[in-house]
């Protein structure tokens, strides 16, 4: 027996060993997420309104059709790019500068380790409740108040249409700035020190220093922290829900929020679903860019 038949022989039986372990994940994957999936799919080419029982019938692409002219559609697809550009950029940008100083305090990590936890432990809706009534109240949050000591008077943060777009912003970013935080100190921390030490030598400035030896390592880091933030940013939905409700209007709906009201305050889950669709497709291909650069 030739040895690529006594490796297949021991292979065969491993194979079938790690089959039957994933085998379980895999069907409980297939029946919460592929299923409810391919529903959407199929509901997104129906006439679905509760408001009008019995009139389901299949649309095809109508539903897509009737969205490419839905100016208010084509405003919340803005405002969610919008929203997850801005803040994935000041997620990562603060979140790296807060690493890269912190690094430099040693001894006093594990105390900004424990607050940066904080922020991330909240459920989204109780960090947009939180921000509603606590931060951002005319008048008597604190928000207000520093703005009023500042002489800049006192504002309606979610009653302005641009103050609630800025607003609702400024709460993701402060939500998971911390988790930006963690991850890329824990990828500055596993840097090789001798690098640096060559470099200090060579006399290159700091600056130098981050841009020739620290972005370039942490690179695959910032990639993958950009995938996971911005996969979460395009499908916000509670803290936005609870702060603005996606008002005043409609001017902080986003695509995952103008889908639930579609579907279920106008009741149409048809041409709700086509929108979470879309919702769903933009994704996968912001994702799939990602990756991609990534690679």
């Amino acid at each position: 027996m030739s040895p690529q038949q006594r490796l297949a022989l021991v292979e065969k039986p491993e194979r079938r060993f790690a089959l039957t372990l994933v085998a379980p994940g895999v069907l409980v994957l297939a029946v919460t997420t592929t299923f409810p999936l391919v529903y959407l799919v199929w509901q997104s080419l129906q006439n679905i309104n509760l408001a009008m029982p019995g009139m389901e019938r299949f649309v095809g692409v109508d539903n897509y059709v009737r969205m490419w002219g839905d100016a208010r559609f084509w405003a919340a697809f803005a405002f969610t790019l919008i929203y997850s550009g801005a803040t994935v950029s000041l997620q990562l940008v603060i979140g790296l500068g807060m690493a890269l100083v912190i690094l430099q305090i040693p001894r006093a990590q594990w105390a900004f380790r424990m607050a940066a936890i904080l922020p991330i432990v909240l459920a989204p809706v109780v960090a947009g409740l939180f921000w509603r009534s606590l931060m951002l109240t005319p008048d008597f949050g604190i928000v207000d108040f520093a703005s009023r000591s500042l002489g800049l008077g006192s504002h309606n943060w979610l009653g302005d249409p641009t103050l609630a777009r800025v607003s609702v912003i400024a709460i993701h970013t402060w939500q998971w700035t911390p988790f930006v935080f963690l991850y890329m100190l824990a990828a500055l921390a596993a840097l090789p020190a001798d690098l640096y030490e060559a470099a200090r030598i060579d006399r290159a400035s700091a600056w130098k220093r981050f841009i020739h030896i620290t972005l370039p390592l942490i690179r695959p880091a910032i990639v993958v922290v950009v995938i996971l933030r911005i996969t979460v940013a395009l499908s916000a939905f509670a803290a936005i829900y609870a702060a603005t409700g996606g008002g005043p209007g409609t001017v902080t709906e986003i695509i995952n929020l103008y889908a639930y009201r579609v579907s279920f305050v106008e009741l149409s889950l048809g041409y709700g679903a086509a929108a979470a669709v879309v919702l769903l497709v933009l994704t996968l291909l912001v994702a799939g860019l990602l990756f991609r650069i990534r690679r």
